[in-house]
């Protein structure tokens, strides 16, 4: 099963980073108000990147990685994963 590796930009400018196996699906979540409690209060306005992964495992792995840089270095983490 593949699984996603996702960046959304919420309504106050700040990034939310996640996983999930189906993208286009917890994207409506967390545009219902059910999905992460940042996202709860701070309503998603876009996907701004993603990138798929074979396994949940890995999908993880590079989410922890994608949490602990800066704000401004997030983008280039899915531009570096591309090429």
């Amino acid at each position: 099963m593949t699984w996603f590796l996702y960046l959304l930009e919420c309504n106050n400018g700040a990034y939310y980073a996640g996983i999930t196996n189906d993208l286009e699906s917890r994207f409506s979540v967390h545009l219902s108000g059910k999905g992460g409690r940042y996202t709860r209060a701070n309503p998603p306005v876009k996907i701004v990147a993603s990138k798929s992964y074979p396994d949940r495992s890995t999908a993880s792995i590079a989410e922890a990685k994608l949490k602990q840089l800066p704000r401004h270095k997030k983008l280039a983490f899915f531009n570096a994963l591309m090429t």
